[in-house]
């Protein structure tokens, strides 16, 4: 079991006050923003377009944003290897927002979600047991899944809460996706949260690279999502002049509507069906799983998460990936999206397996394969 730096190992498993625990937390955080500011000094966080691989790593990602047609880029991205100095963890995270201060609301939930997550999944670890007898492998997996489930989810509730709260910015009519990644060894948890998608390339077994869509596009008609809503009081529908673009809407149907059914922020749709609770789930990696792109959806209203794989394996240097990939997005705007002002668009490119020389066939468009992880029980 990877145990947490021992200068953030100060949790006790006795239950504390209020006080103390919010003073736990208070110095808990503190000490995990240190430490990313340690980590980009040393050049294990990456915030903007270009790679980052550390020396006792075998992954490697290749990171690109680019500015849409509609103004300030919403988009923010991360990629921190290491992760709360542990050499076997990394975290990705993408996060697309929108509204009038989108693009503060997105870097802020960047910033704030790799250190909620650090000291929750630190709290969590020192109030289970750690020294349970597994009698199967699978048994241990699902604890420390759920060790991460838990993390997560009061992570998205404490960092949600806190833009509310916020004296500088105003997420009443903003708001932002949030789609973050930990790989721990060969394990990887998803939480997300919006319509940022995650599609794994992995190998069937012919030979052939597939897309395994790792995430849920969270969008107000998907009907578990719809039924929230209506229950909630709000309301699902499509404008005239967009059609297919189903949005929540509050009783009256004033604006904002909002195409997206889970977002951070957005507090004027809170009561009526939005919620900031995170899909989180989980996938062993194996030899077959070659890697993940994370991208939002200015990539995906384009780009099918078959040719997202394929314009990636075919990229002869992959520290370019990430950034030959938002460029075929970029053009296939100008052909599929005329008239209609370009999104921002954004990707991370994660690989596992860097020094693997098995080869790879491209799955036609036709045998197009697409599934998703196991779900949280």
């Amino acid at each position: 079991m990877v145990i947490f730096p021992s200068f953030l190992d100060g949790f006790t498993r006795s239950v504390p006050t209020k006080k103390e625990a919010n003073n736990k937390n208070d110095v808990g955080r503190e000490t995990a923003e240190k430490l990313a500011k340690e980590a980009k000094k040393n050049e294990l966080i990456l915030s903007s377009s270009g790679t980052v691989k550390a020396n006792k790593s075998n992954n490697l990602v290749s990171v690109c944003s680019k500015r849409g047609m509609k103004g300030i880029n919403q988009d923010c991205l991360i990629v921190w290897e290491e992760f709360g100095c542990q050499e076997d963890m990394l975290f990705c995270g993408i996060f697309d927002g929108h509204g009038p201060w989108g693009h503060l609301v997105a870097k802020r939930v960047r910033k704030s979600v790799p250190a909620s997550l650090l000291c929750n999944w630190q709290e969590t670890l020192a109030s289970t047991s750690l020294d349970l007898d597994f009698e199967i492998e699978v048994d241990r997996n699902l604890h420390l899944f759920d060790i991460w489930k838990q993390s997560y989810l009061k992570t998205y509730a404490a960092v949600d809460q806190e833009l509310k709260h916020h004296p500088g910015i105003d997420s009443f009519c903003s708001g932002t996706t949030a789609l973050t990644l930990v790989k721990q060894g060969e394990h990887l948890v998803m939480a997300n949260v919006g319509d940022s998608r995650a599609v794994l390339a992995t190998t069937s077994d012919d030979g052939h690279l597939v897309p395994l869509q790792l995430s849920i596009d969270f969008k107000p008609n998907l009907p578990q999502e719809a039924e929230r809503i209506a229950q909630s009081k709000g309301r699902v529908f499509c404008l005239d002049d967009e059609p297919g673009v189903h949005r929540i809407w509050r009783p009256n149907g004033e604006t904002p509507g909002l195409a997206l059914s889970r977002a951070l922020g957005d507090y004027c749709l809170k009561e009526f069906g939005l919620i900031s609770v995170p899909d989180v789930t989980q996938r062993n990696i194996t030899s077959r799983d070659k890697f993940v792109i994370l991208a939002t959806d200015g990539l995906w209203d384009v780009i099918s998460n078959q040719e997202a794989v394929q314009i990636v394996s075919s990229t002869p240097v992959r520290e370019k990936s990430a950034k030959r990939l938002v460029e075929h997005a970029v053009h296939a705007w100008k052909h599929k999206k005329r008239g209609i002002a370009k999104d921002d668009i954004s990707a991370v490119c994660l690989f596992f397996h860097t020094s693997t020389s098995q080869p790879i066939k491209n799955q036609p468009y036709s045998s197009l394969k697409i599934g998703c992880m196991r779900k949280a029980r």
